[in-house]
């Protein structure tokens, strides 16, 4: 290889480099963004990490629930206000920036997923 395109090509290289560690902390900071408004809103109810149990029995573990839907298919259903199959459900509207916060978190959460906290912030190991 020519001298002349090592420099360039070095450069090119540690820019890509770069940007690609920008963009990984950037998912993980949407993750835990995506966790903490989860547990603000959800998990009286839900159970919110990867192993924790859920409060109401009518309230699937989002866990589970990762498992029956793609996150990204729940995205408008977020920005509408989630109905629910039981009456106690309150309903949440989320704004674009938390949605795609909780897509996110909801993301690590399914099997192969990356990112989750494990155990998630500020939340105590379950025995």
């Amino acid at each position: 290889m020519p001298r002349s395109l090592v420099v360039p090509l070095t450069s090119a290289l540690a820019m890509l480099c770069a940007t690609l560690a920008s963009a990984a902390e950037s998912n993980e900071d949407e993750v835990v963004k995506g966790y903490e408004l989860l547990k603000a809103n959800c998990s009286r109810c839900h159970a919110i990490t990867k192993d924790d149990s859920s409060k109401h029995e009518e309230a699937p573990p989002f866990r589970v629930v990762v498992t029956r839907y793609p996150p990204e298919d729940l995205a408008e259903s977020l920005a509408e206000g989630i109905v629910s199959g039981h009456p106690d459900m309150p309903e949440f509207v989320f704004q674009p920036p938390e949605i795609e916060a909780i897509l996110a978190y909801l993301g690590s959460l399914r099997p192969g997923g990356e990112n989750a906290p494990d155990p998630a912030p500020d939340v105590p190991e379950q025995k």
